[in-house]
């Protein structure tokens, strides 16, 4: 579950009110709010954090953000494909190095191929880039693939594409999930929990339809029954 809280009181308080969460994604504003103890707190309270800052920066720069990000004990950890292969093997080196000084195993590092807000023709016009996401995103996880990155995020529309090039251990999450019935948001390319399970994603990310929702343990638990018809 996406923590869409701007404070770590708030977050913790929406774990506290769904007793069988174990996964968590923490991103920028929450981050930027609590910094590194939120992390730690989420972790004291017996949670599995996804941390989800999305780097992109020199190779240097890479290696000493994942390396202090999985010594935090974060098991997840975002990246952009687009910073190339150099820099995305020296974040793997990074995180590898940072879960050995505290250890742990090390996290699977996923990049982040193209953003679920993104559609074809704001791809085209605003970053003239002339391949559209469905043709963009399988160059960007094979890149990731050949850095030695255990995993991406990608829309769940791409999932099938590039379950079929990259079978598991690969893992494929996917933001974009909206239970049926449940606004898009920003969101541009979304899919069923369901439906983004059978075309091969290894983990969804669901953040408002639960968050946002009046009484969200019975939103979680909603997703889960769903997902529990394909035993998963």
């Amino acid at each position: 579950m996406a923590l869409d809280r701007p404070d770590a009181p708030s977050a913790l308080a929406l774990v506290a009110s769904i007793p069988d969460l174990l996964w968590v994604k923490v991103g920028l504003e929450l981050f930027c709010s609590a910094g590194p103890d939120v992390v730690r707190q989420l972790r004291g309270e017996g949670l599995r954090v996804f941390l989800d800052l999305k780097f992109h920066d020199i190779p240097a720069t890479m290696a000493g953000a994942c390396r202090r990000a999985a010594r935090l004990g974060a098991e997840l950890i975002t990246v952009h494909a687009c910073s190339g292969r150099e820099a995305l093997a020296a974040a793997q080196a990074g995180a590898c190095e940072g879960a050995a000084r505290e250890g742990l195993d090390s996290p699977t590092l996923l990049a982040v191929t193209v953003l679920t807000s993104w559609d074809a023709a704001r791809f085209r016009a605003e970053l003239a880039v002339t391949e559209s996401p469905d043709d963009y995103v399988p160059r960007l996880a094979a890149l990731a693939v050949a850095a030695g990155i255990g995993g991406a995020v990608c829309s769940p529309h791409e999932v099938a594409v590039l379950r079929g090039a990259h079978p598991e251990p690969f893992a494929l999450v996917t933001p974009g999930i909206r239970p049926a019935g449940a606004p898009a948001g920003d969101q541009r390319r979304v899919m069923t929990p369901a439906a983004a399970i059978n075309a091969g994603a290894s983990r969804l990310v669901i953040g408002r339809p639960i968050s946002a929702a009046a009484d969200p343990a019975a939103a979680f638990a909603a997703c889960c029954a769903e997902l529990s018809i394909l035993g998963r």
